[in-house]
């Protein structure tokens, strides 16, 4: 159990949250997202397409959720303020903290945004993986802040200890993608647990968990467990991921007491919607989905990798539903040929340029992926003698 007091609620209608919240969130052009979200598709629909470039979960929501859904119609014409407390409890019974520990997002990429705006703002820099997921990055730059960036190791993991090294009393933020997107690699908790030694206590740690449950590595952990300890830690997750819930928009963070204070004074109120509430709350009470959604997608996974393997092709190893494939040269004509075949694929990682990340679709998806790549993509003893 977190630092606070179980039982007490924040008043989200509180009139003193920031204003400079709404306008942060005003000012992002969409522009500022292209090529993250996946773009336009030319010269088809999305229903036509096989879509495997934004490791979402092809399966969709938990039967319960959807019922959920289906249900919040009768209180749809109302705030969803006593949904927004439900759901609240359920993300802390879960992870066994208070109330008071959890705040709610619209996404995970909420959370970023307002990591940025009140740890990082004008004043301070922000320390990333390169590469790793760009939205905090992005956002730092609405605030004007300056990132610094640290490259991976050699086997495509956080270099945790050049990242401690990086922080700065300037620093006000280091995110770490756990696992890493687009790598899906991981870094292990004793790893976590060296690299929190050394942070300054004024430094800020945010630990995207989005891709947790898809991970089969022993050595990997959660470190929510580690927040007692550490005042500067934030941990934050999604349900876009295992849930399949990435059209619905709920994420969360979980921090000490007055860490989430001080989050909410930049969190947009009204930040959830009755549906996506009410099929959270089913979601967390639903024992299978999770089980069932981490089988089916990384027994996918492990298998069209071995393909790709057995033909001679390097595959980062992977802790997510996703992965990364070297295409052997510039991945931009590669992603432009799955695009002709109708089949959407990652965007391309300028500091990875020959690596294609792809999602794990259905097993029939990854079929023709399989198929198209080949075609694609010459052999790699081809490429030798070339």
């Amino acid at each position: 159990m977190l630092d606070g007091n179980r039982g007490s609620s924040f008043s989200r209608r509180k009139f003193g949250q920031s204003l400079g919240a709404v306008l942060a969130g005003a000012y992002i052009s969409p522009k500022l997202f292209q090529g993250v979200t996946g773009g336009r598709l030319k010269g088809f629909s999305r229903a036509d397409a096989i879509l495997i470039n934004s490791n979402e979960n092809p399966y969709g929501p938990s039967p319960h959720a959807i019922a959920a859904i289906t249900g919040s119609e009768a209180v749809a014409c109302r705030y969803p303020d006593d949904l927004y407390g439900r759901a609240i409890s359920s993300i802390a019974q879960l992870h066994g903290v208070d109330r008071e520990n959890v705040i709610l997002g619209c996404g995970s990429t909420e959370i970023l945004r307002v990591c940025d705006a009140t740890f990082v703002g004008s004043s301070k820099q922000l320390v990333v993986a390169e590469p790793t997921f760009e939205a905090v990055t992005y956002y730092a730059k609405v605030c004007r802040a300056n990132a610094v960036k640290i490259p991976l190791t050699s086997d495509f993991r956080h270099d945790l200890p050049a990242m401690a090294r990086a922080s700065a009393s300037n620093t006000g933020l280091v995110y770490v993608c756990n696992p890493n997107n687009p790598t899906a690699t991981i870094n292990t908790r004793a790893e976590f647990a060296d690299f929190l030694a050394q942070i300054p206590p004024s430094v800020y740690v945010l630990v995207d968990e989005a891709y947790f449950h898809f991970v089969e590595d022993p050595r990997y952990a959660s470190v929510v467990d580690m927040i007692p300890q550490h005042p500067n830690l934030i941990v934050t997750r999604t349900f876009s991921k295992v849930y399949g819930m990435a059209g619905m928009r709920l994420g969360y963070a979980i921090a000490q007491k007055q860490t989430i204070q001080a989050m909410h004074r930049e969190l947009l109120f009204d930040n959830g919607n009755t549906a996506v509430l009410s099929a959270a709350v089913a979601s967390i009470a639903d024992p299978e989905i999770v089980p069932t959604n981490k089988k089916r997608l990384n027994d996918t996974r492990k298998w069209v990798t071995a393909e790709l393997t057995k033909s001679g092709y390097r595959v980062i190893p992977s802790q997510a539903n996703f992965f990364m494939v070297d295409a052997g040269g510039d991945v931009t004509p590669v992603i432009k040929a799955f695009h002709d075949r109708k089949i959407i694929v990652g965007r391309k990682f300028p500091s990875m340029g020959n690596w294609l990340r792809v999602s794990v679709g259905k097993p029939e998806e990854m079929q023709k992926f399989l198929a198209a790549f080949r075609e694609i993509v010459p052999a790699p003893q081809k490429f030798a003698a070339a």
